[in-house]
């Protein structure tokens, strides 16, 4: 089954050219199926790659999708066509009467501020509560994750020496989580962060349940039972391009930065990356997807009830 979203959405067009099933709303409205309702918290800059990189994974499954698109209220960016957030995004304090059976909420590049310090930190919060009444399942990823773990469990970021850059083996930890059918005992996880989160202060909160972790980067997917949630502080969801892209951007303007490890063949920048945890990206979003299907109401009134 397709995901549907506005056949003007730039993902429309990126998507159906690489062979993912997508839907017009007018196609959808013919089918007599609830779609899942799932919130994309866009809190990048680059808002459309963004939105194709989730949309793509979630758009993998077999089950209908109704992407939305949520930005904070009051904080305007500056990286993507004010055109293109008025037409396709909808503030939180909008949509906050509205229930959903999956949010994601994604990072932002603001792991030098502490928490309080963040512009929209009290909207987020308030984010943060709502989804416990009205989001079935949330899926925090990066600097979205360490926030969500941090408000809820008061699980704090630590400041790296250097920048955790690169692709790095993680170990599945549960191999019986419903969130890893399908997983081999290792994969291959794209990491790019300043900041990082223990694994003995996480361990010290006896309700979450770490899934996956690196001996070279931490932890890095927590279960949230209590909550609904799950953390990720990694990037699943990142292109082949993507690290490259970060990198050729910090050598263009002359910040220090080492080369992505284990990323180019070689550790040759010059060579094209490869892609190692595609597949392991699909199976953990088409996993959580599958979770909130066979557990989400549907009666979407009843959802955190």
């Amino acid at each position: 089954m397709p995901i549907k979203i506005p056949s003007d959405l730039p993902a429309y067009d990126v998507l159906t050219n690489e062979g993912v099933m997508v839907m017009s709303p007018d196609q959808a409205a013919r089918q007599d199926i609830r779609p899942l309702r799932i919130g994309l918290l866009n809190l990048m800059p680059k808002k459309i790659q963004t939105e194709n990189q989730f949309a793509r994974l979630i758009g993998a499954t077999p089950l209908q999708i109704e992407l939305s698109l949520i930005r904070m209220t009051e904080h305007q960016t500056r990286n993507t066509a004010a055109e293109h957030m008025a037409e396709f995004y909808r503030p939180f304090q909008e949509m906050k009467d509205e229930r959903f059976d999956g949010l994601i909420i994604t990072g932002a590049p603001i792991e030098h501020l502490d928490f309080t310090d963040v512009t929209y930190w009290d909207e987020l919060c308030e984010v943060f509560e709502w989804t416990q009444t009205n989001v079935h399942s949330t899926f925090g990823v990066c600097w979205g994750g360490m926030a969500m773990i941090n408000y809820f469990h008061g699980v704090k970021k630590h400041l790296l020496d250097h920048k955790a850059f690169g692709c790095f083996r993680h170990q599945n930890l549960v191999p019986a989580s419903p969130y890893l059918r399908g997983f081999s005992d290792d994969c291959v996880i794209p990491v790019s962060r300043w900041t990082e989160m223990k694994q003995d202060e996480i361990d010290s909160h006896p309700e979450l349940i770490t899934l996956l972790g690196s001996d070279e980067v931490g932890p890095c997917l927590v279960e949230d039972p209590g909550h609904r949630a799950l953390y990720i502080f990694n990037h699943f969801e990142y292109d082949s391009d993507t690290l490259k892209q970060e990198y050729d951007r910090d050598v263009e303007n002359g910040t220090e930065i080492n080369v992505p490890m284990n990323y180019y063949p070689n550790d040759d920048p010059s060579r094209a990356p490869q892609n190692r945890w595609r597949s392991h990206a699909h199976l953990l979003y088409g996993n959580w997807i599958n979770q909130i299907y066979q557990s989400t109401p549907f009666d979407l009134n009843n959802i955190g009830q």
